[in-house]
């Protein structure tokens, strides 16, 4: 039984814990050089790539960088999927993993546009049609606004992957010889609802970063 609710979400396991290393070990399988010919694998993820381009392509048309959102996006995705495996541990319930992808993501663009970018960057703090009176404060929103959205970005992605979680940890430990059954229909609903929100965290993350970075 848990001593505590929070214990499935320990990165630390042991004196030597590896759990941080399932992360990577997954996205090692998707290049091409491992594998004679195209599988069911590969066809899976080059159709969810060219969704994700399409997606990408409407709102910021044809930019490099849209190649480092959908390798972000399928990092995030894989992380997400491989969280609802038993004994595997879920990266993504964590800010230390999704704050360290929308923090230098912001950092890059905010830097970016101020140091190159400076007017274009000033008349984004006052939208248009606003009152005189008003100027001074929107500026102040706008900053704010700005400021908090690597947190914004971190917090979503990780509260979402955490409440699942600690829903089925909750009727897992709550489990009676009597209710198995009722739990275990239980537990397949919740797989599946997990299953989307894991796709939809994912595309949630990739489009705001992506309107992030056409705005400057």
């Amino acid at each position: 039984m848990m001593t505590n609710l929070f214990s499935t979400f320990d990165p630390c396991t042991g004196t030597l814990s590896m759990n941080w290393v399932s992360s990577m070990m997954m996205t090692s399988t998707f290049s091409y050089s491992f594998w004679i010919k195209k599988n069911n694998l590969n066809w899976l993820m080059s159709n969810i790539l060219k969704k994700l381009m399409t997606e990408l392509n409407s709102i910021k048309p044809m930019t490099k960088s849209n190649m480092i959102y959908t390798g972000m996006a399928m990092f995030i995705l894989t992380n997400n999927l491989m969280g609802l495996l038993p004994y595997v541990f879920t990266s993504p319930s964590h800010l230390v993993f999704s704050l360290s992808m929308a923090l230098p993501m912001w950092l890059s663009f905010f830097m970016y546009g101020w140091i190159n970018k400076t007017e274009h960057m000033f008349m984004h703090l006052v939208p248009m049609g606003t009152p005189p009176i008003l100027m001074p404060f929107m500026v102040l929103i706008e900053t704010i606004s700005n400021l908090i959205r690597p947190g914004s970005l971190a917090v979503r992605l990780t509260a979402n992957m955490i409440a699942g979680h600690l829903l089925m940890s909750l009727l897992g430990s709550s489990c009676s010889i009597t209710m198995t059954f009722l739990i275990i229909k239980i537990y397949i609903m919740l797989m599946l609802f997990e299953t989307a929100v894991s796709l939809i965290q994912t595309y949630v993350f990739t489009i705001l970063t992506t309107l992030y970075s056409s705005e400057v």
